[in-house]
């Protein structure tokens, strides 16, 4: 009887202790991933664009906070936020605390449904059979989103929600096209439809998130580099398989990191945080990426092999 109660009990062990590491552990064991993007033209030198991505903000996140101050060692040469800043009222001078030693860097953003309307509890299962597409039920935002917009434009970043821009980034001059979130149904790609300058030495699509149906529209645009987030990589991942789901249209082979998507380079930030309801990464910990881009290898007349993302 003994060893039979404790099989059970050692199974319960293991949940308590797997549970406390990614909450405690996981969600707070913050890392740069690096990719170069071959995006560029012969003779151009490399461009670093640094890519944050759904904070999820409340204000005593203070090792977050830390640590994205410290991004700004990296030197980059734009800094682009795909949503999701904010999960708390009180957020906002907390998040412009964080990214202050970056705003003297150009910089753009777009905005997550988690920037207009404040998480509530749910039950963070039911995305293993569906999205949470529609889950806030909130008409009326929750969440200081102009607030923040404001203070980020102030400090000369770019508000990219439905529109275009064109701006000097190091050498190069750059197309920016960028559309507000999906997922609560404030994406207007047909405000910036239409064939991006081809004259642009880089045309950027930003977005946060990934849906395919916007995704194929940038592609069929022009735009080289596409940048998300939303997914945060999974949040809760099994080891040697990967994401269980992605909680929008994009499969779960490119649920985060570098891929293609047509003729177009794409990049899914697996993000820094989390719902405060749902403090836990497990196999997918939380992430600012590098991007390095580098001018294209010339391809040979005779070379018809292709080349695999990483």
């Amino acid at each position: 009887m003994r060893k039979a109660a404790a099989i059970p009990l050692s199974v319960l062990g293991l949940g308590i202790a797997g549970v406390g590491y990614a909450s405690v552990i996981e969600r707070n064991w913050f890392r740069l991933r690096r990719f170069d993007v071959p995006v560029l033209a012969p003779g151009q030198r490399p461009v670093r664009i640094l890519q944050i991505s759904d904070l999820h903000l409340t204000p005593r996140r203070h090792r977050l906070i830390s640590w994205v101050r410290s991004l700004a060692a990296l030197n980059p040469d734009l800094v682009v936020n795909t949503g999701d800043t904010l999960a708390h009222p009180d957020a906002v001078e907390s998040y412009m605390y964080a990214v202050e030693p970056l705003l003297d860097r150009p910089g753009l953003f777009v905005y997550g449904s988690n920037d207009l309307y404040a998480p509530r509890p749910k039950n963070p299962a039911r995305y293993l059979w569906r999205t949470s597409k529609g889950d806030s039920r909130q008409h009326v935002p929750t969440l200081p989103w102009a607030e923040l917009g404001a203070a980020m434009r102030e400090a000369g970043w770019l508000d990219m929600n439905n529109t275009t821009a064109r701006l000097k980034v190091a050498d190069l001059d750059v197309h920016v096209g960028g559309i507000h979130d999906s997922h609560i149904d404030r994406d207007r790609y047909d405000e910036i439809a239409g064939q991006a300058p081809m004259d642009a030495d880089l045309r950027l699509g930003v977005m946060h998130s990934p849906e395919p149906r916007n995704m194929s529209r940038f592609a069929q645009d022009g735009y080289q580099l596409l940048l998300a987030g939303h997914t945060h990589g999974g949040q809760l991942c099994i080891p040697f398989y990967g994401a269980l789901v992605t909680n929008c249209g994009i499969d779960r082979a490119r649920v985060k990191g570098l891929s293609r998507h047509e003729s177009s380079w794409l990049h899914v930030s697996a993000g820094l945080g989390t719902s405060p309801y749902a403090p836990a990464r497990f196999a997918c910990p939380p992430e600012a990426t590098l991007l390095t881009l580098v001018p294209r290898r010339p391809v040979a007349a005779d070379d018809t092999s292709s080349r695999k993302v990483r």
